[in-house]
Formats: structure tokens, C-alpha cells, sequence
């Protein structure tokens, strides 16, 4: 997984470079080579600890060894007269692969500057490795700096989801393992270390030693300690040729074919290949496919050959489509989908489902969105595919993944309760017993199992947990009752006036759109609407008039608002609207929380290319379970008491301003005294230059500190140094915008920043740190006192444009730097209170959640704590 240490090495290399060598793409290759060349070195060091013999760096070649170049008092010049020979000597090496010698073929030092290499050299030699898939992480950043990740959809597995999947589909060392689109051949590492781990009898440890295999393999990762002494010599040729990959990338191949080699691969079997338009390859089968194929296509769709099953022009569709048909009869496949797959409605995504549901899928586990930061929050899932499973059982299990043992925000730092094991441990007993037709139900706070049949029986055959979650109605004990129950509900739609009838506009007449249903609300309760029609509008139109109290769901696009209206009201026709005929039998608080779990299975069912929309007869079909009104009551009292804490809770999160109390005997410089000021650029864009990350004005949250793993990377025509790049200390403030409620809002670069600049629209301060602690500003700008000294300056309260001279102007309170540090000090441990009424929030909403679960009788997903 990319760790910031990792990022920030690597933005420093270029830093040291982009003197020299400004071109990104020589950058990145100046990178590559030398962090290659290091590795090799560092895999003799291990080999020697683990008793065995250096390989690489031996004979002639052994005064080249990484640790001899950058040894204590080795000087600048005799670092690059030995690294430029080097790099054209290791081509002669006899003891090198094929591989690398092809690599070192075309490395040579464009530069001649015994500073700049020993500075390079040094950063590069700060790199450390536990195995080779660290350096699989290098590289992928430096692919993603240069845009040749993120643009295709494609993003780096974490590499405790690929062992994941591939410990549930658990391949064997006699069968072939494929991956379609390898990237760095992550799962096929993966799936050897898998199978060495259970051939090996026992573990080698860093001394040499043999430990048993149960006692240590928790804690070693690296495959060269699991010997793999079960394995026969003809197990391991037949092995080697067996796992294979191909990428359409042939940066990506040179990657996979280096990482496989320094795994044991003499001669790594991954090739160049477009998998979804070549016919090539297309009669080759596997018994084992794993892979994270790319989600996105280009302008125009992919233009496959006719082999398909399901026609698409989606490469997620192709991917998938392609694996399924590709498995050997009894093969298993583990894949991780975008959520287009399990429940968009276009016709070959059905088509696709419901191929898979017929004969291929045994289980979906839902991931949660974040897995993939820092590279994409993208909400994925991943599909179990196994044509014994799906021949011998008429269930599909589903398992939802809350917790996968790492915060889901940018950093993605280690927490506790991940529920994997308990997913694998689970989901690997439920299959053997499918395979074997003696085992159909799934029991597990974790999952459940539904009928193949019931899946189908649904048009548009979704594969989203929540449509199928168990609801066991002996528990609940209330009877379920459709939303086109005319005994107790009627639907009614909206409708939009002619907007080109003026008399229709402006009348007495509530008329409510989206906008009167915020994003950010539970539930709305709707007390005014930012529109209103008139009488002759109402007539006019489709629009209804609601009585009060009916509940409001949001039908069309956004699917999934919902809202209480507390005065009679019209919507537009964007809305279902569910008026309570018999309100004896139902409470629309009530009916409005039973509806926020349907939500899903409203997604699920719409329809339509640019607005999907479920319709008002599919609507009517959703049901929600009606207790007796006391029972209504108690649920709505219990979940209102939880919704109160919650929103007091975002009463302290968005009312917190940061106060300091400013003592008249403190010195007030104006900002110009003690700062200096630089304007952003304005970038011009370049399909083959640098790429680089920008601070812009959609940066400037209420955050006091930049979102440094969160800023948008583009390429830019010519180099950016110098000023330019950001510090760790800076602070920007925006400087003109649209709209000026940005205008002066300020953040902090905080110290990952790496490479970085910022937009045009933004000033730059840059702060005398012998008078001023940095964080100290920061804290100060968020204050209404600054707030206030901002309006009273310049051009008053109406500034659209922020200059450096009006930021020059400003006055700041500055005590002496011991008084600014424990100030800092008590903010921020304000700020980390605050923050943890974010904490409270998450907790009550799961309250909300399990309080309207026990009404459904649901077998409820729990997150692990």
C-alpha cells in the first residue's frame, strides 16, 4: 500500500532533477533505473542472511554494489564516475537476466553534475524494502505522477485485499493462474507466495533458521522465506509456466516481468497483449483468474472482436464477460467491479449479470468506498466466480465488508476490527459445501445466501446486497405492506408548469424541487420551498397538491431524498410522493424511515440513460413492514432522540471557530513585515509534459490545512520550480473566484505536501518562521477577528478580488514564538474534541440504522468496533 514516506521520497528525486533533467518521462526513468539497481543489491544482502550467495553484483561487477557507490566518504565525483560506468557496464553482466540487462541497455546519465547525483543517490538510497512488492509501489506512483493510471480507471490494488482474494479462491499448484490485466503482476505474486506457503513445511527466518510455518506466517510476507520444499521439481516448472498475465501497457509488462523475476521467476511468463480486441489468445483457458481490470473506457467505448457473449462497448462489461467465459469447468475467479456492475440498468450490464447468475457467480462481497485511496474513493465490490459452485447450488452468497483493517480517508492508516478473516473463514466454508450440494443457507452477522432464482426473477437481476438483505419476519412480527396499498397509502407524482406562462410562476403555492431537499439531511422537513406556482399552474400542469404530512421521495436522477412536508405543498415530477389515507395505521415519520431503507433497491430498479427513474408502478411494488402506530411511535421517538445528538454534534463541528484572545501588550506587524507574497500561474495544459498537483480554489474547504493526498494532478507544458513549488509552512489564500464568500479564505501546506504548486486564483504567503510559528496563522485566519480585520480592509466588506497589497495591509496579533506554540496547543487540542463529535455522529447513525433494521426483522451487517 503507498505509504506518504514513499511519495515524498519520490517527489524529492524529482525535485533534485528538475534542474537537470526537466523532462518528467527521463525523471521517472532516471527513478526507475536506480531504484532497480539498488534492489538488486538489497535482494544479494537478503539472499546472503538467508544463507545463500549474492547474484547480481559478484565477480568484476562486485565494486559497482549500490553499497560501495554510496558508501560513507565516497565523494560526489567518484559517485558519478562509478555510477555513469555502471549503468553502461551492467549490460555486460553476465549474471543479470535478460531482463535487466534490457533495462540497463538504454540507462545512461544525462547529466554530469557530482551534487546533483549525490543528492539523488542519497534520497534514493533511503528507500527500504521488506519485499519487492514495496518497490511495486514505487513504480506505481511514479506511473501515477505521469497520469497513466488514474485516467483509465485503473488504481493499485491494496495488497491485503489481493491476499484476500486469493486465500478465498485458494489456487493450487497445479493449476494455471492468469491475470488479464496485471499491472504489476501484484496478484500473480499473490498467488505463488499462496502456494508456496502451502507446500512448505517451514519458514526460514532473517538468521537462517527453520521455524514451523502456523508459528511465523502472519508475520513474514516475503515468499522467499516459505521454501516450498513440498513442491517437486516438476511442481515447480509446471508452476512457473502455469501464472501468467498480460497488459495492455508495455511499461506495465517491464514492471511485472521485474517484480516476477525477483520472486524466483527465471523466465516470467507476461506478454503485451490487448485482452478485449485481440482474438490472439482467446481459446486459452485458466483454472484461476484474479484481477482488478480497468473500470474505465475511452471516448467512443472499446471496440472489441465478435467473441463476446454480451456485446458492450464497457470495458468493465469485456473484463468481466471475458473472465467468465474463460474459466475451465470447474475454474474459480476473483474480481474486483465498479458498482456499474452489480446494478446498472443498460441492457448489457443485465445481460452481463445475468450470464454470470446462470453459470458462473457463487458470491459479491461489498466493499467499502475508500479501499482504493489514496489513488480513488471509488465504491467497489468483488464478484467469486466458481462454475462448480454455481452448477452444484441454487444460492449466491453476499457479504458486505464495512471494516477492511484501515481508515477509509486518504491515509488509509491501520485500524482494528476488520472483518476479513471472519468474510474469509465464513464465505470459504459456505463454497466447500456448495461445491458439494450439502450446504445451501449462510448464517453470519457478516452475510446471507439467496436463491439464484430470486435474483433472475427480478428484471434487471441486481447483485446489490442490500436488494436481497434477510428479513426474518417471525422476529419482526409485522405484516409488509406495498406503497400502492390503497387502504393506506396513494402515490402521487409532480409535475413542472409551462415555464414560458408567467401567471403559471409566483403564485400561493409551495412547489418543491431538490433544492428543497439538501443532500445533507436524513430527513427533510419541509416548512417553505425556494419556488412556488400558482392556482392556474397547479391546474395546468401534472403538479398535485399534497396535504400535509405526506412523505416526499425523490423518484429521478438523485434517487433517494426524502422529505416530510409540513405545509401543503406541489413537486415537480422528479418525486413519488406517498400520501397516508389511514392515518389509524400509519405515523409518516415512521413511513419516511422505513422508505430510507429501500433507497437501494429504488436504485436498483431505475431505469433511463441520462435521468434514470424508477417508475410509479415499481414503486408501488416496494414494501415496508407497518407495525402497530404505538410501536410506529416508540421507533420515531428512539430514532429522533439519536437524530438529536447527531445534530448537535454538527451544531459543534459547524458553529467551531477557532478564538485567541489577543493581549493589547502583543506586537502587530502587518502581514508584509513578516511574510512574503507570490500570485499562483496560470497552467497550460500539455498532453506530454510535466505532470504535476495543483492547489485550487475547490481545494479551499473549511479545513485549516491543505488536502495534501486529495489535490488533482495535470499536465503542464513547460517545467514548474523554483517559487512556484510549494512548502511545507506556506499559506494560500484565494484571491479571486466567482464567488466571493471564497474570496480570502486561507489553509495550510502541511508537510506531505511534496511536489506541489497552486492556481492563479490563489496568493501564496510565505512566513519569517524566526518570528512567526505558521500554524499559529493558520489558526488565526480561520478566527472572526481576522475575518473582521479582512472587511475593514482594503476594499471594505465587499472584496471580490484579494491583492497582495491588501494582504500586506493586514494586521496581526504576534506574541513572542513560545506564547504562538501553546496557543497552537490549545486549539488543536479544541480541534481534535471537535473532531470528535465526527466519532459520534458515525456511531449514531448506526444506531439509526440498527434501530430501523430491528424493524424489518433484518439480519443486520454489522460493522466491527
Amino acid at each position: 500500500m503507498l505509504d506518504k514516506d514513499t511519495k515524498r521520497r519520490i517527489d524529492t528525486c524529482r525535485d533534485i532533477l528538475v534542474g537537470k533533467v526537466p523532462d518528467p518521462k527521463s525523471q521517472v526513468e532516471q527513478i526507475t533505473v536506480a531504484l532497480i539497481y539498488k534492489f538488486m543489491d538489497d535482494m544479494d544482502l537478503e539472499a546472503e542472511e538467508l544463507g545463500g550467495e549474492r547474484k547480481f553484483f559478484t565477480q568484476d561487477y562486485e565494486r559497482y554494489r549500490w553499497a560501495k557507490l554510496v558508501a560513507p566518504g565516497v565523494s560526489g565525483q567518484e559517485m558519478l564516475n562509478t555510477y555513469s560506468e555502471a549503468l553502461t557496464k551492467m549490460v555486460e553482466n553476465d549474471h543479470l537476466p535478460a531482463l535487466f540487462r534490457s533495462i540497463f541497455r538504454n540507462a545512461y546519465l544525462p547529466y554530469r553534475d557530482p551534487e546533483t547525483l549525490r543528492s539523488f543517490l542519497r534520497e534514493i538510497d533511503s528507500f527500504t524494502y521488506d519485499h519487492s512488492e514495496r518497490l511495486g509501489d514505487a513504480f506505481e506512483y511514479l506511473l501515477s505522477v505521469l497520469g497513466s493510471q488514474g485516467d483509465a480507471g485503473q488504481f493499485r490494488t491494496p495488497r491485503h485485499i489481493i491476499d484476500f482474494m486469493v486465500e478465498i479462491i485458494d489456487p493450487k499448484k497445479n493449476e494455471v493462474i492468469l491475470d488479464p490485466a496485471c499491472g504489476t503482476a501484484g496478484f500473480l505474486i499473490s498467488a505463488y507466495k499462496h502456494i508456496l506457503k502451502a507446500n512448505s513445511s517451514y519458514v526460514v527466518n532473517g538468521n537462517g533458521r527453520h521455524e514451523e510455518a502456523d508459528a511465523a506466517e502472519q508475520a513474514l510476507e516475503s515468499p522467499m522465506r516459505f521454501p516450498g520444499d513440498k513442491l517437486s521439481p516438476e511442481d515447480r516448472s509446471r508452476l512457473a509456466g502455469n501464472i501468467k498475465g498480460y497488459d495492455i501497457s508495455p511499461d506495465m509488462v517491464r514492471l511485472s516481468l521485474v517484480n516476477l523475476y525477483l520472486h524466483g521467476f527465471a523466465d516470467p511468463k507476461v506478454e503485451e497483449y490487448d485482452t478485449l480486441t485481440s482474438e490472439e489468445k482467446w481459446t486459452q483457458t485458466a483454472d484461476v483468474i484474479l484481477a482488478n481490470p480497468p473500470f474505465m473506457s475511452p471516448k467512443g467505448g472499446i471496440k472489441p472482436h465478435t467473441r463476446f457473449q454480451v456485446p458492450s462497448k464497457r470495458s468493465e462489461v469485456l473484463f468481466v464477460d471475458y473472465i467468465a467465459e474463460h474459466l475451465n469447468p470447474n475454474g474459480r475467479s476473483a474480481i474486483v467491479v465498479p458498482e456499474g456492475i452489480i446494478f446498472q440498468s443498460q441492457s448489457a450490464y443485465v445481460a452481463l449479470r445475468k450470464m454470470l447468475v446462470d453459470g458462473y457467480l457463487a458470491a459479491v462481497i461489498s466493499l467499502p468506498a475508500g479501499v482504493f485511496n489514496p489513488y480513488s474513493g471509488v465504491k467497489t465490490s468483488i464478484l467469486i466466480l466458481d462454475r462448480a459452485v454455481a452448477k452444484a447450488s441454487k444460492h449466491v452468497a453476499f457479504f458486505k465488508v464495512q471494516n477492511d483493517g484501515f481508515a477509509l480517508s486518504a491515509q488509509r492508516k491501520a485500524i482494528k476490527g476488520s472483518q476479513l478473516a471472519q468474510v474469509k473463514v465464513e464465505l470459504g466454508s459456505w463454497l466447500r459445501a456448495a461445491r458439494a450440494a450439502s450446504g445451501e443457507f449462510l448464517e453470519s452477522n457478516l452475510g446471507f445466501s439467496v436463491p439464484r432464482s430470486e435474483i433472475l426473477a427480478e428484471g434487471s437481476v441486481t447483485l446489490s446486497a442490500e436488494r436481497y438483505v434477510t428479513r426474518d419476519d417471525s422476529q419482526s412480527g409485522f405484516p409488509m405492506v406495498s406503497l400502492g396499498d390503497e387502504t393506506v397509502f396513494r402515490v402521487e407524482g409532480g409535475g413542472t408548469p409551462k415555464s414560458d406562462m408567467p401567471e403559471f410562476w409566483d403564485g400561493g403555492i409551495p412547489w418543491a424541487t431538490l433544492v428543497d431537499l439538501p443532500a445533507s439531511d436524513f430527513i427533510t422537513e419541509i416548512t417553505g420551498t425556494a419556488r412556488r406556482i400558482s392556482e392556474a399552474g397547479l391546474k395546468g400542469s401534472s403538479a398535485k397538491l399534497l396535504p400535509v404530512n405526506s412523505v416526499i421521495v425523490s423518484s429521478r436522477a438523485t434517487i433517494g431524498r426524502i422529505a416530510i412536508n409540513r405545509i401543503p405543498l406541489a413537486t415537480n415530477q422528479g418525486f413519488k410522493n406517498i400520501v397516508i389515507i389511514d392515518e389509524a395505521k400509519a405515523l409518516a415519520e415512521y413511513v419516511a424511515l422505513a422508505v430510507t431503507r429501500l433507497v437501494p433497491t429504488m436504485q436498483s430498479w431505475a431505469t433511463g440513460g441520462t435521468f434514470a427513474e424508477i417508475s410509479k408502478s415499481k414503486f408501488c411494488e416496494l414494501e415496508i413492514p407497518l407495525p402497530p402506530l404505538e410501536v410506529q411511535r416508540e421507533i420515531v421517538a428512539e430514532v429522533g432522540g439519536y437524530q438529536r445528538v447527531i445534530d448537535g454534534a454538527r451544531a459543534v463541528i459547524d458553529n467551531y471557530r477557532p478564538q485567541i484572545p489577543v493581549d493589547q501588550e502583543w506586537l502587530v506587524p502587518s502581514m508584509g513585515e513578516i511574510a512574503e507574497f507570490k500570485n499562483g500561474l496560470n497552467f497550460t495544459r500539455s498532453e506530454d509534459g510535466e505532470s504535476l498537483r495543483i492547489v485550487g480554489v475547490s481545494d479551499f474547504q473549511s479545513n485549516w490545512l491543505v488536502p495534501a493526498d486529495n489535490l488533482s494532478t495535470i499536465r503542464l507544458d513547460t517545467p514548474i520550480g523554483g517559487d512556484h513549488l510549494l512548502q511545507p509552512g506556506d499559506v494560500l489564500f484565494v484571491r479571486s473566484n466567482g464567488n466571493p464568500d471564497l474570496v480570502g479564505r486561507s489553509m495550510l501546506v502541511p508537510e506531505e505536501i511534496g511536489r506541489a504548486s497552486f492556481s492563479g486564483f490563489t496568493i501564496r504567503a510565505r512566513f519569517d518562521t524566526t518570528k512567526v510559528n505558521p500554524r499559529y496563522l493558520a489558526h488565526f485566519f480561520k478566527t472572526p477577528l481576522f475575518a473582521e480585520r479582512m472587511k475593514s480592509t482594503g476594499q471594505g466588506a465587499n472584496i471580490r478580488n484579494l491583492s497582495q497589497g491588501i494582504l500586506s495591509e493586514l494586521k496581526v496579533p504576534l506574541p513572542d514564538l513560545a506564547t504562538q506554540k501553546a496557543i497552537v496547543t490549545e486549539i488543536e487540542a479544541e480541534q481534535a474534541l471537535v473532531n470528535g463529535n465526527r466519532d459520534l455522529i458515525a456511531r449514531f447513525e448506526k444506531k439509526i440504522d440498527a434501530a430501523i433494521a430491528r424493524v424489518w426483522g433484518e439480519a443486520k451487517v454489522e460493522e466491527a468496533a
